[in-house]
């Protein structure tokens, strides 16, 4: 079992409020729009780091990290891409790829509205954790905590870090 932390959108903020919840997790994944890498940094000094760059993202953010992350935790295939969209409006980028070969779990970032949403259609979760940057429209920070048990993913939690 993995507790997974998943949050989006730091926009080059890290603070004492995310750590807490970072080394409460085995393993955390960012769904981009990173900003500085000094975020990225942080998080990778205290436990391991999957995720992608966002639109917002330099070169260097590119270089480290993919536009698509997809790999297996435990018995779950997972996607992680930016702008991803939602069930029945996914991007054009990925739409023929994810119909194709749908993951168990997709996740993107990009809108700062967080959304858990089951695509009946793809048989698949789809997730946005929001945003836990102090910068864009939200009014709330926002991160996702669950857990993957073997082929299950469960203890789904909202994590609302206050107002920006």
């Amino acid at each position: 079992m993995k507790k997974i932390l998943l949050l989006s959108d730091t926009h080059s903020h890290i603070d004492d409020a995310i750590l807490k919840y970072v080394n409460q997790a085995d393993e955390v994944w960012h769904a981009g729009d990173i900003g500085d890498l000094a975020v990225t940094d942080a998080i990778k000094k205290l436990k391991p780091l999957r995720g992608v760059y966002g639109n917002i993202d330099d070169d260097k953010a590119r270089m480290e990290f993919p536009l698509n992350n997809r790999f297996f935790c435990e018995g779950v295939e997972v996607w992680i891409t930016h702008i991803g969209g939602y069930p029945d409006k996914y991007n054009p980028a990925i739409r023929a790829e994810i119909t194709k070969n749908p993951p168990k779990l997709f996740i993107c970032g990009h809108s700062h509205i967080l959304k858990v949403q089951f695509d009946k259609k793809l048989n698949l979760l789809h997730m946005n954790p929001g945003a836990c940057g102090k910068y864009g429209f939200h009014q709330v920070r926002t991160m996702l905590r669950f857990e993957i048990d073997g082929d299950k993913i469960q203890s789904l939690e909202i994590i609302e870090l206050g107002k920006k």
